[in-house]
């Protein structure tokens, strides 16, 4: 039976379906009118430090989460780790 939705990621609608460099252009548009407006958020260097920090933990497994298959844990407790194991050697 035919049907007009399109099944997975062909849609040939919105914003998504447009060319990556028409997709920068409007967003870059966005931003200037925020900024121009002064609604746009601007960070500052600790609210940087933090994103980036965060960022960190969740693309290598670091943070609080209970996986107990994961090996991660601090850099500070991976130092440690390994300035212990030197000991015996």
């Amino acid at each position: 039976m035919p049907s007009s939705k399109s099944s997975g990621g062909d849609s040939k609608r919105g914003f998504a379906s447009m060319d990556q460099a028409k997709q920068r252009e409007i967003a870059s548009k966005g931003g200037k009118a925020a900024h121009e407006k002064g609604t746009a958020h601007e960070f500052d260097s600790e609210e940087a430090r933090e994103a980036g920090r965060k960022g960190g933990e969740a693309s290598h497994g670091g943070g609080k989460g209970g996986s107990s298959s994961n090996r991660g844990g601090s850099s500070g407790q991976h130092a440690k780790a390994g300035s212990q194991s030197h000991k015996n050697h």
